[in-house]
């Protein structure tokens, strides 16, 4: 096995890179179905992912933990979005020699498999409550072992080389041993607390809610303005909720009603009186400046009834059933909305009523119910220290947010985070470590304690946030301080997730980080990226008919085209579109890659022994651009800007690698110089897959040890650029062919004439240094030596040479003509126009001196231009 350095080894033995054509092995064609099992399988099995933390103590460290994926979940595009960023990433620092560790696992995700369980025993007329908690917890693992966790078969079809025997769990022994661990320190800590405050609850699923559970959507609704007096008129998107106000609001400046604060005013409906209150809270220019209070069922009244000490009135149940004496009693709260309006329309209490009135509504994410605010007895987290903590690592330049606009929204989340509801009314989960004696004692037992005799645990389990939260140092062996992977990998090199959940995940991490760590940081780097959207920058949905489902493209054109779709518009923060007919050309690509390196193995390519001293001007030229595109390829992966990585090597394997220089090679390998060429089509391939591993795994191994004999490519050396195998001489040389190139290739397309159709030619090349070249431009251009009676029927100046072509009957005299007064239209308007403006005194005065000298570069340019294509013109035959 090739072990990684920081530079490529040279030396290889004879046995190595096969070159005789008999020994190519590789077949005509690509097909990643018979090659992606089986090396990912290899790769697995020889021990290539997985991380030792003894192996090299002076290797550094780079580790990663994927984002735990749900228990429940499969496969799509977000995930092989991120999934390939991280993948990419870590391929690069095991090639450089670091000792890496990415850290699998699931995450247990309590609501949503709570319900697919709850689900599976709806058909067997079963509820939860029929087995008991005990049972149902055990049938909820029995679920998890046969059918959760498909998304990891999955990671190993895109390709992830995560090192499965580190796999975690996030209700696994050792994840519950740091679950426990950590809430007994916050809790003693004062940081873990229970009261009565209004949360998130869906009354389907009977259990309070984090934000990131509740989706809002636009709904239509009704917005009715009720009038509580003479004076006073509030409007409401949810009358029924009135049966619970405890106050009316109004700000404490607003004259209109000022005289009211310290009244009351009786509530419809009710017969009760209720005050008149003053807070800032109130918006005056927003409707009538009076709001109803009702803190059991409004976040907002909920903190305006606790300044002004007001009762707070429940009038739903769990379920949203109307519980309020009287007519509406028993009712869902969505039959006495409509029933309430009515009743208040009868006393001639409805001033106005606005339907459809269109607002946001929050839903459970899980089961799309209408989310309910709702005042309830839970465990929180007093978040502000903790918040202050996480916000500082980032000011202070310990933790980086990439890309930097992303910072602001960071801050904006932890400078205003409201404590934390982390208790769930679920039975899967981990349940809260705390026990109640028969006199209203409270114990929170730590992991090696036992709880008191015949003591009650709390029936609720904690956030599936709570755990997740410990996944940087819970993975790596915390509360083990001595732990080798937690010394070794921790804090981890860099965390890699869309900017959706910067502020769910990413803010608690560092909170949980930074507390359980003694103030060091959970990651050193967040590199947050975008949504993967349709080729019209439309979000995926399964109602708008447009979500691709990653495995299907993997079954069609390979991993290798899906990852490199993905990632070649992956730019940094930002979302990222997708189209099929992009996936098929990332296949092509891959395609265009199988194709050159067979060729070349075929013509005898090879990486064996040092380059030649002395090599073509051709050669010189790729060998330069090799070392180019190395370099700019790292500067876009260490920038985490995958997008310009993906294009530098598309173009550069595609456009200079395969269209220009496999061509030329053609000729040398037919010549004197063909073992020099050999040796460096070789070299410029070995290094090309290389760059391209991360990227594209699959392809590039089953080409790269074709190549040299090697064991993989997983472990080979990355390609570090050498600025002595730079040549800017031959670049300028090979620029010039193939400026000439495509200016003959241009005219023969305009005349109609096929690619590969033969034409004689005669080249004069003057004082052209592409004199040396010309075996290699009638090669490009198909064009045969003059023979007997040839006749230039067109002439064609380009690049200090003049290339005379007998198109006898194949060429459109008119046509061509028309062409040429077009494009010396075109160059006559240039020279006019920035001969003006370099007239122009008060231009030369202001301009600075590099817009002077761009225009003075476009006034030589156009001139030339114009003596090149009155020369064409010139040229042209009569007709």
């Amino acid at each position: 096995m090739t072990q990684p350095s920081n530079e490529p080894s040279t030396e290889r033995g004879d046995e190595r890179g096969r070159t005789a054509a008999a020994d190519v092995d590789l077949p005509t064609q690509y097909q990643p179905a018979n090659v992606e099992g089986r090396l990912y399988e290899r790769w697995v099995s020889a021990g290539y992912f997985t991380a030792d933390p003894a192996r090299d103590p002076a290797a550094p460290a780079y580790s990663i933990v994927i984002p735990p994926p749900n228990v429940t979940g499969s496969l799509h595009m977000g995930h092989a979005l991120d999934h390939s960023i991280q993948d990419t990433l870590v391929r690069r620092r095991r090639m450089q020699g670091h000792e890496v560790a990415w850290v699998p696992g699931m995450d247990h995700a309590g609501i949503a498999t709570q319900n697919v369980v709850e689900r599976e025993l709806a058909k067997e007329g079963l509820s939860r409550h029929d087995l008991g908690r005990e049972a149902f917890v055990e049938r909820v693992w029995k679920w998890k072992g046969e059918s959760g966790g498909r998304i990891l078969g999955q990671m190993r079809r895109l390709g992830d080389s995560v090192d499965w025997t580190r796999e975690a769990f996030t209700m696994d022994e050792a994840r519950a041993r740091a679950v426990r661990t950590i809430f007994k320190r916050l809790f003693d800590d004062g940081l873990i607390y229970r009261a009565e405050r209004i949360i998130n609850w869906c009354p389907r699923c009977l259990t309070a809610l984090s934000d990131i559970e509740v989706e809002h959507y636009d709904r239509e609704g009704e917005l009715v303005s009720i009038r509580y007096s003479d004076e006073i008129v509030v409007a409401t998107t949810r009358a029924e909720t009135m049966l619970g106000d405890t106050a009316v609001a109004v700000h404490p400046e607003d004259e209109r009603y000022r005289h009211l604060v310290g009244t009351t005013v009786e509530l419809p409906l009710t017969g009760r009186r209720i005050p008149v209150v003053a807070d800032e809270h109130v918006d005056p220019e927003f409707g009538t400046g009076c709001v109803k209070v009702t803190p059991a069922h409004d976040p907002n009244d909920f903190e305006i009834g606790r300044r002004h000490d007001l009762p707070t009135l429940s009038v739903m149940d769990e379920r949203g059933v109307i519980t309020a004496h009287g007519p509406f009693e028993g009712m869902d709260r969505f039959e006495a909305r409509p029933a309430v309006v009515a009743a208040l329309r009868e006393e001639g209490r409805i001033v106005k009523e606005v339907r459809p009135y269109e607002h946001a509504v929050g839903h459970c994410q899980r089961c799309s119910t209408v989310v309910e605010p709702r005042v309830s007895l839970q465990w929180f987290v007093k978040v502000e220290p903790l918040a202050k903590a996480a916000g500082d690592a980032v000011r202070d330049g310990r933790v980086a947010i990439h890309p930097p606009e992303m910072a602001p929204r960071y801050f904006e989340w932890v400078d205003n985070m409201h404590d934390w509801c982390i208790s769930r009314q679920l039975w899967w989960g981990h349940r809260i470590p705390v026990w109640y004696g028969p006199d209203g004692e409270t114990a929170c037992p730590g992991p090696d304690e036992e709880p008191p005799v015949g003591w009650t645990q709390d029936t609720d389990v904690l956030d599936t946030w709570f755990s997740s939260a410990l996944w940087p140092f819970s993975t790596l062996g915390w509360p083990d301080a001595d732990a080798a992977d937690l010394k070794r990998f921790y804090p981890t090199s860099v965390l890699v997730t869309g900017y959706d959940i910067l502020f769910f995940w990413v803010a608690r991490m560092m909170m949980f980080g930074l507390y359980a760590m003694d103030g060091v940081v959970p990651f050193r780097t967040i590199a947050l990226h975008g949504m993967v959207r349709d080729q019209h920058g439309k979000k995926m949905s399964k109602s708008f008919g447009n979500v691709v489902d990653p495995l299907d493209w993997i079954d069609r054109y390979g991993a290798d085209a899906t990852r490199f779709t993905l990632l070649r518009g992956a730019n940094p923060g930002g979302d990222v579109p997708v189209a099929e007919d992009w996936a098929q050309g990332s296949r092509n690509f891959c395609n265009k890659l199988w194709n050159a390196t067979r060729f070349a193995m075929i013509n005898g390519a090879h990486v064996r022994g040092e380059l030649p001293a002395e090599v073509s001007t051709v050669d010189a030229w790729i060998l330069s651009r090799l070392q180019q595109v190395a370099a700019e390829v790292d500067g876009h992966l260490e920038a985490f800007d995958f997008a310009k990585a993906c294009e530098a090597l598309y173009h550069f394997a595609w456009d200079e690698v395969c269209d220009w220089y496999v061509e030329l090679a053609k000729v040398q390998l037919a010549d004197e110089r063909a073992e020099a060429t050999r040796r460096i089509l070789g070299e410029v391939l070995d290094k090309l897959l290389r760059l391209l591993h991360p990227v594209i795994p699959f392809v590039t191994e089953e080409l790269w040890t074709s190549l040299t004999g090697e064991e993989t490519i997983v472990r080979a050396a990355w390609p570090v650029a050498d600025a002595a195998r730079e040549d800017k001489a031959a670049e300028l040389v090979v620029e010039s062919l193939q400026r000439l190139v495509t200016e003959v290739r241009r005219f023969r397309a305009d005349q109609g004439l096929k690619p590969g159709q033969k034409v004689a030619a005669a080249l004069e090349w003057g004082d052209s240094p592409l004199r040396d070249h010309e075996e290699g431009v009638r090669a490009l251009l198909r064009l045969t030596p003059p023979g007997d009676g040839f006749t230039a029927t067109a002439s064609l100046p380009v690049e200090g040479a003049v290339v005379r072509l007998d198109t006898a009957g194949a060429i459109d005299v008119a046509a061509e003509r028309k062409r040429l007064d077009k494009d010396l239209a075109a160059a006559r308007k240039e020279v006019e126009q920035t001969t003006r403006k370099l007239a122009n005194e008060a231009f030369m005065a202001k301009a600075p001196e590099a817009v002077v000298a761009k225009n003075r570069a476009r006034l030589a340019q156009a001139e030339a231009d114009i003596a090149r294509l009155e020369a064409q013109l010139a040229a042209l035959p009569a007709g």
